[in-house]
């Protein structure tokens, strides 16, 4: 509130008589205003988003308002999420298995997938424009970093996780930096290819690693043909002339896989698809294995899969790995973790979609059906990929 003190000039002090001067009142203008009223006044512009956020470990999702966020920096990106992928991890994010290793404050926004448009731009962003169709690599890095610098970001120092550790892309808007934007061809769709950003490339990722040391006539075994492993399979179909063995539970997913390129397919559950994949190597084994389950007990069977000197990799996670010590060395046989891949394996992994040599299957909700979504990955219903759209 402004207030309006007056002011009192006397006649004399005007350089002129009491009986010819006039007395002058002055206003001023006070400049101390009410903060508080100002304060609120601001805060009542601020404009807010939809968004969807874990309030409490082991309770369900909320739907909630936020402040959508705001450029603070040269190099930040806005991006109107245009898809979020619905990912097993959110489940387990749901269940704590983050927290002590996230030390995330809640309530936040989950949501590691996302696709959308370019709404704002820093003033150091040249390579971006408003508008522009674009995928975000999950990681925020720093770029200055030693493995930054070795474009290892997978593993920079100084790294954020939208979703993960800060607020993700379950919402209708989310703030990244430019290093981490990868542009769409004109052919894509943000809908389309969300999920391709960690579920897609975390198998690229994988895929891209053991394709490195296959050669035609080697085999490689695939543990399970869902969000990850459908891509998978089109990925070292690919990049790859190594025959491919798909194990999974499901029918309908190894009809898919299948239909994906997979050479062969084999039902896991049975007392001998152990030994139909032995058959198919003549006894010796795959010599890579590819692990997205990685729970249940399929690392105590896909073992038994690997040849001598084979490659096991961990994709998916939930079990603990019991082998005795005298069989690996034995063997030789060498387990390999793997993450998410890095800013090029996404921007390759975009090239091969815009190829049409890459499709995701999804199945698309909207961003208020979010508990839909997430109960029916639970219950197994999604073939493919879950796809939350604003």
């Amino acid at each position: 509130m402004f207030s309006l003190p007056s002011v009192i000039i006397s006649k004399s002090r005007l350089g002129v008589s009491n009986s010819l001067a006039p007395q002058i009142r002055i206003s001023v203008v006070s400049l101390h205003t009410d903060k508080t009223t100002q304060q609120e006044s601001e805060e009542s512009k601020v404009p807010t988003m939809k968004v969807v956020q874990v309030v409490e470990y082991h309770k369900d999702l909320k739907l909630s308002d936020a402040p959508e966020p705001k450029i603070t920096s040269p190099l930040d990106v806005i991006v109107r999420i245009g898809a979020a992928g619905v990912c097993r991890t959110d489940l387990h994010i749901l269940e704590g298995q983050w927290a002590e290793k996230s030390n995330v404050k809640l309530p936040y926004t989950i949501g590691h997938e996302n696709a959308g448009w370019i709404h704002a731009v820093g003033d150091a962003v040249k390579n971006l424009s408003v508008g522009d169709k674009v995928i975000l690599h999950p990681l925020v890095t720093c770029g200055l970093c030693r493995a930054c610098r070795d474009g290892d970001d997978v593993h920079c120092e100084a790294s954020e996780f939208p979703g993960i550790n800060v607020d993700g892309g379950y919402a209708e808007y989310l703030k990244t930096t430019a290093r981490s934007v990868v542009k769409l061809d004109e052919a894509l769709e943000p809908a389309d290819v969300a999920a391709l950003a960690d579920a897609g490339l975390t198998a690229y990722h994988a895929v891209a690693k053991a394709a490195k040391t296959l050669r035609p006539g080697n085999v490689c075994v695939m543990i399970g043909a869902g969000g990850l492993g459908h891509i998978g399979v089109q990925v070292l179909k690919a990049i790859s002339g190594a025959t491919l063995v798909v194990i999974d539970q499901n029918p309908a997913a190894l009809e898919l896989a299948k239909k994906l390129g997979a050479d062969h397919v084999v039902q896991s559950g049975s007392d001998d698809f152990v030994k139909q994949v032995l058959d198919l190597t003549k006894g010796k084994g795959a010599e890579a294995v590819i692990d997205f389950v990685a729970e249940g007990g399929s690392t105590a069977t896909g073992i038994k899969m690997l040849r001598q000197a084979g490659n096991y990799y961990v994709v998916g996670y939930g079990e603990n790995i019991n082998i005795p010590t005298i069989d690996i060395i034995s063997s030789e046989i060498n387990f390999i973790g793997n993450l998410v891949g890095s800013y090029n394996d996404l921007a390759e992994l975009m090239v091969l979609a815009a190829q049409g040599k890459v499709v995701l299957h999804t199945t698309k909700y909207k961003l208020d059906d979010f508990q839909k979504a997430i109960d029916d990955l639970t219950a197994g219903k999604v073939r493919g990929r879950a796809i939350l759209v604003p």
